[in-house]
C-alpha cells in the first residue's frame, strides 16, 4: 500500500458555464485596500468564499473547509491528469510570502451563469498567507500565463476559446471568457519578460504628456498589467522625468500645485481639464491613452493627485500598468494570438462595465 506521504487532496473548484459565453465573474473593488475580488460559492452546504483576482497569478489557491476532502494517489491518473506539481506552491501577491499547498476534493460555484457545472482542481492553503488580503479574502484566483491558472484550467477542461476580457470598476466589474465584449479594440502584442514569464506585458516604446514625448533616451520595454499594484508604479528615473514633464505641462495650464498626499508625489487643486498622457505602443498609430478620470484621484472636494507612483531602483521592469489606470477600460486577453487589444474609457461612450456586463449576460442575437 502506498504511504500516506504520496497521498494528495484533491480540491475541484465546480464553475457554472454558460454556452454563449462560457463563465461571468462579477467583480468589486474594495475602497481600503485597492483590491479587486470576486466571490464564489464553496461546498455543501455552500459558503461564500471572496477571492483576490491576480491577473499575473500563477494558479488558484484558497483556505479550504474540512468538507468533502478525498485522497488519490500522487502519479495515479487523476494526479497527472490535474498537473498537482504544477499548482501546490502558491504566493501571496501583496506580501510576497509564498506556501506548498494540496489538492482536495471540494465543489466551488461559481455565481454567475446559467448552464452546466464543471470541476475543477485548485490549491488548499494555509490561513496565514491571507495576510494582507482584504477582509474577508479566502484566497486569490489566478489568471497568469500558467497551466494551473484560472483561465487555463477552465480551458482545458471545458474547451472555451483561449481568450477572456476584463473590465475593472471602482464600482462593478467583471471578467468573462468567450465572446468579443467590444468591437473598438486597439489590439498590441503581448511580450515576454525574463523576471516573471506569468504575466502579461505590453511593449512600451515612449510616454507623451499633452502630446509631448518625454525626453527618456530609450524604450520603456515591458510594461506589466496587474490587478495587484492598486496604481501604476515607475522606475524612479522615469517617474522623475515623468512628473517633472507633467507639472510643466499642467502649469501651463494653470494648475495650482499643493502639498502631496500620500502616497502620490505630486498633487493639485482640482478642476475639470488636466494634461492627457499616451503610451506609445509598437508604433506611433498604437496608443493607449489616459484621461483625467484615470490620471488623477480625488483625494478631497479640494484636492487632486498624479495617481502615479515611484517605485524605486529595483524594480524588475521600468513600469507597471496599476488597477486604477486599468479601471473603465475593457482589456482582452487573447492566449492563441498571444496579443492584448484594449478599448478607450467607457465612460466617454457613455457607457460602463456594469452596463456591458448587463449586455453580455442578457440573451440576445450579438453584443
Amino acid at each position: 500500500m502506498s504511504s500516506l506521504h504520496h497521498l494528495l487532496p484533491i480540491i475541484f473548484l465546480i464553475i457554472t458555464i454558460n454556452h454563449s459565453f462560457g463563465y461571468l465573474l462579477k467583480v468589486t473593488k474594495d475602497a481600503k485596500t485597492h483590491q479587486y475580488t470576486t466571490d464564489l460559492l464553496i461546498g455543501s452546504p455552500q459558503l461564500q468564499a471572496k477571492l483576490v483576482v491576480h491577473l499575473s497569478g500563477e494558479s488558484i489557491w484558497l483556505t479550504c473547509p474540512p468538507s468533502s476532502r478525498k485522497l488519490i494517489e500522487h502519479g495515479s491518473i487523476t494526479s497527472l491528469v490535474t498537473k498537482v506539481q504544477d499548482s501546490k506552491y502558491h504566493q501571496n501577491p501583496v506580501t510576497g510570502f509564498g506556501g506548498t499547498g494540496y489538492l482536495a476534493e471540494e465543489s466551488v460555484f461559481s455565481s454567475a451563469g446559467d448552464g452546466s457545472t464543471f470541476k475543477i482542481p485548485v490549491t488548499c492553503s494555509e490561513e496565514y498567507l491571507l495576510q494582507g488580503l482584504v477582509t474577508g479574502a479566502r484566497g486569490v484566483l489566478g489568471f497568469g500565463r500558467s497551466k494551473a491558472a484560472f483561465q487555463s484550467r477552465t480551458i482545458s477542461s471545458f474547451d472555451l476559446p483561449r481568450r477572456f476580457s476584463i473590465c475593472l470598476s471602482k464600482s462593478e466589474g467583471f471578467i468573462v471568457s468567450g465572446p468579443h465584449v467590444s468591437n473598438s479594440l486597439s489590439y498590441t502584442p503581448l511580450v515576454t519578460n525574463g523576471v516573471n514569464g506569468k504575466g502579461y506585458y505590453m511593449s512600451v516604446n515612449s510616454m507623451k504628456v499633452n502630446g509631448r514625448k518625454l525626453a527618456i533616451g530609450h524604450s520603456i520595454g515591458g510594461v506589466e498589467i496587474s490587478t495587484i499594484v492598486p496604481y501604476t508604479t515607475m522606475e524612479s528615473t522615469i517617474y522623475e522625468i515623468f512628473t517633472r514633464a507633467y507639472v510643466t505641462s499642467a502649469k501651463k495650464m494653470n494648475m495650482t500645485i499643493v502639498d502631496p498626499v500620500a502616497p502620490f508625489g505630486t498633487c493639485f487643486r482640482s478642476q475639470a481639464k488636466v494634461p492627457d498622457i499616451e503610451l506609445v505602443l509598437q508604433s506611433v498609430l498604437v496608443k493607449w491613452k489616459i484621461q483625467r478620470r484615470n490620471v488623477m484621484v480625488d483625494v478631497s472636494d479640494s484636492v487632486m493627485c498624479l495617481g502615479f507612483v515611484d517605485g524605486g531602483l529595483g524594480m524588475d521592469s521600468l513600469m507597471v500598468l496599476g488597477g486604477y489606470q486599468l479601471e473603465d477600460h475593457v482589456l482582452e486577453f487573447n492566449m492563441g494570438t498571444n496579443m492584448m487589444g484594449f478599448s478607450t474609457s467607457l465612460l466617454n461612450e457613455g457607457s460602463s462595465c456594469s452596463k456591458l456586463m448587463e449586455a453580455i449576460s442578457t440573451p440576445k442575437e450579438s453584443l
